[in-house]
């Protein structure tokens, strides 16, 4: 039996089809459409959930169940000692807290250990990549708890997005402030903070947010993460609920912007989709765990 193996979930941006080849399981994340429940890459494609959005249908998100994290802990402890259960920051959800609370039941107690680091989307994909190569070097699950969760905040993500109905709708802004917006072609950039979403800036134009958000890229590298951008211990991410095209143009601008540094971009989850709606672009850094001396 292997020592460490790691679980998490759909709102990571990593497929059923990735997780495989990495050797992790997914946990697929509800949603709804009216009454009706669906799975990302279990019930529903991608294709068919932006149609389903665009359409005007009304979407809402809601945590996994108890008894489905637990299914997929008890058979990965099949393979493995122990797990680390890598889910949404609870600074987002109450996801994580609930995984807490059943991590401290009988059967798990000593086997799980839920990662808390803030991450989302791309960043927590980077997570899960630090995690695997914490493993293959010999730390311990508890050991990987913590220096994953010390550096949870040594991260940056900024998030613009295309349509302010879907902010409108999550009650982050209001249906007079959304329909100006709209109006004068208003794309609100919101920054990822430690679990956070807060807004950064608004920008007139998709075009203009996108040339902010790799300036403020550009400031945190040169000022917050300067440490780690000096010992090319930085990895570049990008994030997407965009078609395919803009988003390679967006990947191949960040590279541009960045030369010589590798860009992992990934879909969206569609669970937070439903929260930016189609469009989205986002752009990020992840800096390079500390190691124990």
């Amino acid at each position: 039996m292997k020592s460490v193996g790691i679980v998490t979930d759909s709102h990571g941006g990593i497929s059923q089809e990735e997780a495989a080849k990495l050797g992790i399981s997914v946990v697929p994340v509800p949603f709804f459409f009216g009454e009706e429940c669906f799975y990302e890459g279990v019930s529903i494609t991608r294709a068919e959930f932006f149609e389903r959005l665009r359409a005007g249908e009304n979407v809402s998100t809601s945590q996994p169940s108890p008894e489905s994290v637990m299914n997929v802990w008890r058979e990965s402890l099949k393979q493995f000692e122990k797990i680390l259960y890598m889910p949404l920051s609870s600074g987002l959800s109450g996801s994580c807290n609930t995984a807490r609370m059943l991590a401290g039941e009988d059967e798990f107690e000593g086997k799980v250990f839920v990662v808390d680091n803030g991450r989302i989307s791309t960043p927590m994909h980077r997570a899960i990549l630090d995690a695997l190569e914490l493993i293959k070097e010999g730390y311990d699950a508890e050991e990987i708890q913590r220096i994953l969760e010390k550096a949870g905040a040594e991260m940056s993500i900024y998030i613009a997005v295309e349509t302010l109905e879907y902010l409108k709708k999550g009650g982050r802004i209001t249906a007079a402030t959304a329909a100006l917006g709209t109006i004068l072609n208003i794309k609100p950039i919101l920054k990822l903070n430690v679990g956070l979403l807060e807004t950064h800036k608004k920008c007139r134009g998709m075009k203009k947010a996108r040339k902010e958000m790799l300036e403020a890229m550009k400031q945190d590298l040169e000022t917050k993460f300067k440490e780690y951008y000096e010992r090319n211990e930085i990895y570049m991410m990008a994030a997407s609920s965009a078609d395919e095209q803009t988003t390679r143009e967006w990947v191949e601008e960040i590279k541009a912007y960045f030369p010589g540094m590798e860009v992992l971009c990934d879909d969206l989850s569609l669970g937070i989709s439903c929260h930016t709606g189609e469009g989205a672009l986002g752009v990020g850094c992840s800096c390079k765990p500390k190691r124990k001396k």
